[in-house]
């Protein structure tokens, strides 16, 4: 008998999204979008599982909800959705009965691993906040966090472009369409490679990426196709390829355009008829997997310019999702913020109380060409620089305040250059002292790398005065 599950949150995407992979693994699922609908849901039928957000939208939280399903049916495995500021209250609420916390952004495979073991462990007859529960609890988090060091993925912003993008992604996941994706670099092309592996039938089965980009000729056919002993020099072993790691899964080939006419050729054959060999084997191999590429380079230009097979990439074109920069997601970047934020205080078992509200502006304002890796790094230098309290602009490397500030003040003095002409113009004392001021602000930052603390006392005012002096250059007129 299917196990019944009771997901209450006020967010109806994430209803759905968890209604959808929690039945496709085979559970019965129900949704309510509030604490209230869900309590009376909980009464009408009982649930095996309850996943609850712990801030809901009505007047009922998620320790409010613990308590009354606990009340109702003691037995009852209640697991806590909480952002990663929450962790602390999610911890206290495990100590009032939850099973465990599963942090946002959600990762599906966590939520399935987390519900499985709690299920399992109810029909083992384990009790519920036990000892060894708690260590699984731990062990969970650390586990969730190991998998997000890695890789970002189903971190869903609330951004349009962010919304667009996951509308193609689950449009396209349950199909095999081979993809091409396109973005700048430092966008997360592996990551949504494998959120769409993740989403689609094939999810049980391999992922395996390999960044085309770094690869000669010759390795660059043994790593897709294997090799066999003695095939060339440096072959002591027989060796496996990606195309046979992959088999029945997902192959991802990063900076494809890369690959040489003679591996392109290769790569559309295999394609064509699903079987390959290794290099200097003669034996054939039957293959089933789905391909997704990325590219920097637009690869209907490539063929054009007659640096990419045309009928490879009508064979890989099936579908393509462009992935937008992170400047073009500006509503995502506080909740990319406290993503990296919350890695890197666990990396570094830190306790910060997050970032200054001036700080998170600059996050926004910022162009970040290398997009997320970019940002994560930023955010890892900013915790690492910060001893105690909020994070503030002063651990920004220099680059980022210089850009800002720099922009704004190109902003400004190219309005003032569209005024009246310079027979006709009236000199502007406070204009011009205001811009001698600024050079010398700026120079003295950049003698002590941007510290502001520093930087007040060489110019003899306080700390709070040459903030309100940079926000000034930061206004438009």
């Amino acid at each position: 008998m299917k196990k019944r599950i009771l997901v209450i949150d006020d967010d109806a995407d994430m209803c759905v999204l968890l209604d959808r992979f929690l039945t496709k693994n085979g559970y019965d699922v129900d949704t309510a979008h509030s604490g209230a609908k869900g309590i009376e849901k909980f009464k009408e039928q009982k649930s095996d599982a309850v996943l609850c957000d712990y801030r809901l939208g009505d007047k009922k939280d998620g320790k409010d909800i613990l308590l009354e399903i606990k009340a109702l049916a003691p037995q009852t495995i209640v697991l806590i959705i909480t952002g990663y500021s929450d962790i602390k209250t999610a911890v206290d609420v495990i100590k009032l009965g939850a099973y465990d916390y599963i942090t946002k952004p959600l990762i599906p495979d966590e939520v399935l691993n987390v519900l499985s073991k709690a299920l399992n462990q109810e029909t083992a007859g384990a009790e519920p906040g036990d000892n060894l529960k708690r260590e699984q609890t731990q062990t969970s988090a650390k586990t969730k966090e190991q998998k997000a060091s890695n890789n970002n993925e189903f971190l869903v912003g609330t951004s349009g472009a962010t919304k667009e993008l996951y509308k193609q992604i689950d449009i396209v996941a349950p199909t095999n369409f081979s993809i091409i994706l396109y973005g700048e670099s430092g966008t997360g092309k592996e990551v949504i490679a494998k959120t769409i592996h993740e989403k689609s039938s094939r999810s049980n089965k391999p992922f395996i990426a390999m960044d085309c980009g770094t690869l000669s000729k010759e390795l660059a056919g043994s790593e897709l196709f294997g090799h066999m002993k003695g095939s060339f020099t440096g072959a002591l072993t027989d060796k496996e390829g990606h195309f046979e790691l992959a088999n029945g899964g997902t192959l991802f080939l990063d900076e494809v355009a890369n690959l040489s006419a003679e591996i392109q050729a290769s790569l559309l054959r295999v394609i064509q008829e699903r079987k390959f060999k290794r290099v200097g084997g003669t034996k054939e191999m039957d293959v089933d997997v789905r391909i997704i590429v990325a590219s920097n380079e637009n690869l209907q230009d490539a063929y054009r310019k007659g640096k990419f097979r045309e009928d490879l990439y009508h064979r890989f074109n099936e579908f393509s999702i462009n992935l937008p920069p992170l400047r073009q997601r500006k509503n995502d970047i506080p909740l990319f913020a406290e993503f990296f934020l919350s890695k890197t205080l666990s990396e570094l078992n830190k306790n910060l109380d997050g970032f200054e509200d001036e700080i998170m502006d600059m996050f926004i304002n910022y162009s970040w060409p290398g997009n997320l890796r970019e940002f994560r790094n930023v955010v890892r230098r900013s915790v690492l620089l910060t001893d105690e309290g909020k994070i503030s602009v002063n651990t920004l490397p220099w680059e980022i305040t210089n850009a800002i500030i720099g922009e704004s003040h190109q902003s400004k003095s190219s309005a003032s250059s569209t005024t009246t002409p310079v027979k006709d113009a009236k000199v502007d004392l406070k204009d011009t002292a205001s811009k001698a001021e600024y050079e010398a602000i700026m120079s003295v930052l950049k003698e002590v790398n941007f510290n502001k603390t520093k930087a007040a006392e060489l110019l003899k005012i306080d700390r709070k005065t040459l903030y309100n002096k940079i926000k000034n250059y930061e206004e438009p007129e």
